[in-house]
């Protein structure tokens, strides 16, 4: 499925130019989808990662907050949540 695409004029020093010209046919890509790559790949939020084995401590369990599982539904719609906890959508109840 094709997304769609907004078009914009950006200034780019010459020698910037150049070089992202030759890694992107380096890279087998367009010079407009190379670009695009970095900039979603530098764009997207980072979050860190639990271990899909994290076990939250008894001194943490001890404050008798109610710490619970999200469900499948909350994770599916937060994708922060979802990376956070890296699990796979087929093994959440």
């Amino acid at each position: 499925m094709e997304r769609e695409r907004t078009t914009t004029v950006i200034r780019i020093r010459p020698d910037i130019m150049a070089r992202a010209k030759r890694l992107a046919k380096f890279n087998n890509m367009s010079l407009n989808a190379y670009i695009e790559n970095l900039l979603d790949r530098d764009t997207t939020p980072v979050f860190p990662k639990l271990p899909k084995d994290f076990k939250v401590s008894d001194e943490i369990l001890s404050l008798n907050y109610n710490i619970s599982s999200p469900t499948r539904e909350e994770i599916e719609s937060d994708p922060r949540l979802y990376h956070i906890l890296g699990y796979e959508i087929e093994n959440i109840h």
